[in-house]
């Protein structure tokens, strides 16, 4: 893995292993527990966006002077 390798995005539309669920076959309780857990993987997701972002910034900044 080279320097270079996290500066481009990899991500191409929908990653490989990211199904979608047959939600039609699962109950209300189970439903809610997919929701659940689906807004936790967002919330993560964004985590992560910030805490890139915020890094970059700082690069910015270091590098701006």
């Amino acid at each position: 893995m080279g320097l270079d390798d996290d500066l481009e995005p990899t991500f191409q539309g929908v990653k490989a292993g990211f199904e979608q669920m047959n939600v039609e076959a699962l109950s209300i309780e189970e439903l809610k527990e997919y929701i659940a857990h689906a807004q936790g993987e967002v919330a993560r997701a964004e985590a992560e966006i910030q805490s890139r972002e915020a890094l970059r910034g700082d690069a910015d900044a270091l590098f701006k002077t």
